[in-house]
């Protein structure tokens, strides 16, 4: 039996600063339709949402990577549903797992080539391919090996550790055997950085002594993996190997600020004969096929672990944002839309 009407959340304004409460406006939407797939088509009941910082970034009306989102449209995001209609001539059956671009909402009509069927390797859940073999996971691994180049005895440090992105970074470096020296903002997830994900060393950067203490736990370091940009990054810049490797994944520190900080330490990449790189984790797409089935064979062993911050109901997606930029969360940040793997036709 379908549902009367469905929620999605549009995006009201622009945010300037923060996102704020009415960034953007809850909606109820009639069932009818317009949720009728058509032709290599099918209709998708959201599950699980994905929260990431890059949704920051698509709020504003700029020119980057993809087109921003528009007012009063559905906002955007990744997320898992299940098939509960298939139009004629899809490829997906009701009850099929599957992920895409699926957005804010509790309900949607997609294109077969904008959805990707889910089949978890054993030793992992549907939930990873949000998180580890998802783009999370992807963007630490090909921005580790591939922008990082690191190696075997090299010195890793990774801002914003306890993140996603951070967290697998961390350990993808302690896989290669790097020392891994891992950055946070509270004593409770350099605690977990440490004695549950295996980092060398995990330092406060909110504490008074930061400097000093990055100083004595870093030294100098071969790779950078920044997720923070800001005042960490300009840090950063000054303790640099020779040949060391900057990987620009994001900037948290900065995705609410009208106007960015500059850097000032750049000088020293010219004396270090040393790089910094921005990168899309997108570009990596033809090989995820090989990402997944590596990271997915370290999920099953348990050389890999995850963690998940589950915040229930799509109604609370807009409140729940804010914490990837203030620190709220510890590990990945998803939004649980609807219990739907065994849902009945429609």
């Amino acid at each position: 039996m379908s549902p009367q009407t469905y929620t999605q959340i549009v995006l009201r304004e622009r945010p300037v600063g923060d996102i704020l409460p009415d960034t953007f406006t809850i909606e109820s939407k009639p069932f009818d339709a317009k949720l009728d797939p058509g032709s290599e088509q099918a209709l998708v009941q959201i599950t699980y949402l994905s929260l990431d910082p890059a949704m920051r970034g698509w709020l504003r009306d700029t020119r980057s990577y993809m087109p921003p989102v528009q007012i009063g449209e559905v906002m955007r995001a990744g997320g898992l549903g299940v098939v509960v209609k298939a139009g004629e001539g899809s490829k997906f059956s009701v009850g099929d797992l599957v992920s895409g671009t699926l957005g804010w909402t509790e309900y949607a009509v997609l294109p077969d080539k904008k959805l990707t069927k889910i089949i978890p390797p054993p030793g992992t859940t549907a939930l990873d391919f949000l998180n580890t073999l998802g783009m999370p996971g992807m963007t630490a691994y090909f921005g580790l090996h591939d922008v990082g180049q690191i190696k075997a005895g090299e010195t890793l440090v990774v801002s914003g550790a306890a993140g996603a992105v951070g967290s697998l970074t961390c350990q993808l470096g302690k896989a290669v055997g790097a020392r891994v020296i891992a950055i946070a903002g509270s004593t409770e997830k350099c605690a977990w950085l440490e004695q549950e994900l295996g980092v060398d060393k995990a330092i406060n950067y909110k504490s008074p002594t930061f400097k000093e203490d990055f100083k004595n736990a870093v030294g100098y370091l071969d790779v950078f993996f920044d997720n923070v940009g800001g005042d960490i990054l300009d840090f950063a810049l000054t303790r640099l190997k020779k040949g060391a490797r900057i990987a620009l994944c994001g900037a948290i520190s900065e995705y609410n600020s009208t106007k960015p900080k500059g850097l000032t330490s750049y000088l020293t990449l010219i004396a270090q004969r040393a790089k910094i790189q921005g990168f899309i984790v997108f570009d990596y797409e033809s090989e995820y096929p090989r990402a997944i089935a590596e990271m997915a064979k370290a999920l099953a062993n348990g050389s890999i672990k995850r963690k998940f911050h589950i915040v229930e109901g799509l109604e609370n997606a807009p409140k729940a944002l804010p914490m990837l930029f203030s620190g709220g969360n510890t590990g990945k940040l998803v939004v649980k839309v609807s219990d739907a793997e065994h849902q009945a036709k429609l």
